[in-house]
């Protein structure tokens, strides 16, 4: 990278830390029990709105893992879920009523609490429909990949968001608050992904899946991105940049090898896709909070008045880490 390109880029990392230092004014807390986090503890960022019926197994998944303590940001929830959260002894919790959209989709929100707390800390900044997996993951804590990151000295960890929906109509079978979603939405693509480099801030760029073929058919290129760089130790110089899929300094971005390659990564199982999607999709389009107008809500919308089933003779039933591996959607690396 010449050195005119790296000096713009270190002016955008710290156009978005102060504008994440302005935002913070958005934020009330809630529930602020920050002092209780210690310093190896393991922190899940969060900003979310209505997702009580998820919430009860997204603890208890985290929890299992061993994350220590979550920060999360509720953005004007009214089904009950605020109440729920500010109950729990490792939660802060902070509340807005502001725009997701003007805080760059909550990433002004959770750069200025990572920034705050984070500092030190492997932060984790995943959403509640999705779920980390990563190699050895039934067996090995979280602390024990972190640990394992530490000692190669690697700063940042990848992972692809694989869509996991049901077999038959979305709306098909009821999901009850606290139920595991993977006893539902169990199936996923293991093919149809395309990879390409994205020359300015050099992440790897990846799209296609059941989202591509169903709701993009005519378009894939305006696909959701599924690179995400969620599992990272946190530095209060960084910033992600858009959602989790790319952050600065530019290096964190290296998480893959140019075609997937042998570096150790891992995948977010993606429940979207359960019986109040639909709902949802429908909400939030009213809402026109998400990116490029709510393009891809729209694209939600117009397909669900068909009741689509993204189920096809190609869907693989999810089993587990290994399974991923030896389709070539995760790797190990030299993590033994």
């Amino acid at each position: 990278m010449k050195a005119w390109q790296a000096y713009r880029l270190r002016l955008q990392r710290k156009r978005w830390r102060l504008r994440a230092l302005r935002k913070r004014r958005e934020l009330s807390v809630v529930a602020d029990r920050t002092d209780k986090i210690r310093p190896a503890d393991i922190l899940v960022l969060t900003t979310l709105r209505n997702e009580n019926a998820r919430l009860p197994h997204f603890f208890d998944y985290y929890r299992r893992l061993g994350v220590g303590h979550f920060l999360v940001v509720d953005n004007g929830s009214t089904d009950g879920g605020a109440e729920y959260l500010a109950a729990q002894e490792d939660v802060s919790l902070w509340r807005t009523e502001a725009s997701y959209k003007r805080a760059r989709f909550g990433v002004d929100w959770l750069n200025w609490l990572a920034r705050r707390h984070g500092h030190g800390h492997w932060c984790l900044t995943v959403d509640p429909d999705e779920l980390l997996v990563y190699p050895f993951c039934d067996t090995r804590p979280l602390k024990a990949l972190t640990d394992w990151l530490d000692a190669s000295s690697i700063r940042s960890f990848g992972a692809m968001l694989l869509d996991l929906y049901p077999k038959g109509p979305i709306g098909a079978q009821a999901y009850e608050r606290g139920d595991d979603p993977l006893d539902i939405a169990c199936w996923f693509d293991p093919g149809n992904y395309s990879l390409s480099r994205n020359a300015t801030y050099g992440n790897l760029w990846i799209q296609g899946g059941p989202r591509a073929r169903s709701f993009f058919a005519d378009d894939p290129e305006r696909a959701p991105a599924l690179n995400k760089i969620p599992l990272v130790k946190w530095d209060r110089r960084f910033a992600y940049v858009s959602s989790t899929h790319m952050l600065l300094p530019r290096g964190l971005n290296l998480v893959f090898d140019e075609w997937g390659g042998e570096k150790t990564c891992g995948m977010l199982l993606h429940t979207k896709f359960l019986d109040g999607f639909s709902d949802k999709a429908r909400e939030e389009l009213r809402r026109r909070q998400h990116y490029a107008a709510s393009a891809e809500y729209k694209a939600y919308a117009a397909a669900l008045e068909a009741e689509p089933e993204l189920w096809c003779r190609w869907s693989e039933r999810y089993i587990n880490w290994r399974q991923l591996e030896v389709l070539g959607l995760m790797s190990r690396g030299n993590w033994t």
